[in-house]
């Protein structure tokens, strides 16, 4: 597959980019990219803390005077969560969110992360993305024409960075941190050079 490449210097030459197909040329499938999107939140998640249910709180067992005839409502113990101090009702259970997924679906969803922008014509590829002034960006992302929300990926972080993370709907990452939840999140997938290179060789290596 062959994509235009783009450059923020207006008189460099026009060029295009061979892009593989194994990486840019599947079809998505919705069923995967919403079992990696599940399984990247779901790591996200921290540890739930449990409460101490009526069964966890050390107080006495004895039953609250009599059953009948004493005037007032009926207990059983202190523990019960009527009372101050007792067990809370239906807590929250200790939990522990460590899901696993094989490789193959999260590399699987990944190149159909990448696809699906492909075959959308929402993948800009550009030769670099060294720029030093945010409104200079600013200006390039208008003639490039691109999207509310906006992913580049570079290589690695560069002096580009610094100059994107104040423009709102902009995100940046590094190719090593490409993952499916953003990317799919997107309106417009912006890749280096670098990047393509990274990508196809962390698939093909």
């Amino acid at each position: 597959m062959k994509v235009k490449v783009s450059s923020f210097d207006a008189k460099a030459k026009a060029a295009e980019v061979e892009l593989s197909d194994e990486v840019f040329g599947l079809d998505p499938r919705a069923d995967i990219l919403h079992r990696v999107v599940t399984w990247q939140l779901e790591k996200r998640r921290a540890t739930a803390r449990g409460t101490r249910e009526r069964a966890d709180v050390a107080r006495s067992g004895k039953k609250l005077g009599r059953q009948k005839g004493g005037g007032v409502a009926r207990h059983g113990d202190r523990r019960a969560p009527v009372f101050i101090g007792g067990g809370k009702a239906h807590g929250a259970r200790v939990r522990d969110f460590n899901p696993s997924l094989n490789k193959k679906i999260r590399a699987l969803g990944l190149k159909m992360a990448l696809s699906s922008h492909a075959k959308a014509g929402s993948l800009i590829v550009l030769d670099g993305f060294q720029v030093d002034k945010t409104k200079e960006l600013k200006g390039h992302f208008e003639t490039l024409g691109v999207g509310k929300r906006t992913l580049v990926i570079d290589g690695e972080a560069g002096v580009g960075f610094r100059s994107a993370r104040n423009l709102p709907g902009v995100d940046l990452l590094p190719a090593v941190g490409a993952n499916v939840y953003d990317i799919i999140k997107a309106d417009t997938l912006v890749l280096t050079r670098a990047a393509v290179e990274k990508l196809e060789a962390r698939f093909n290596g």
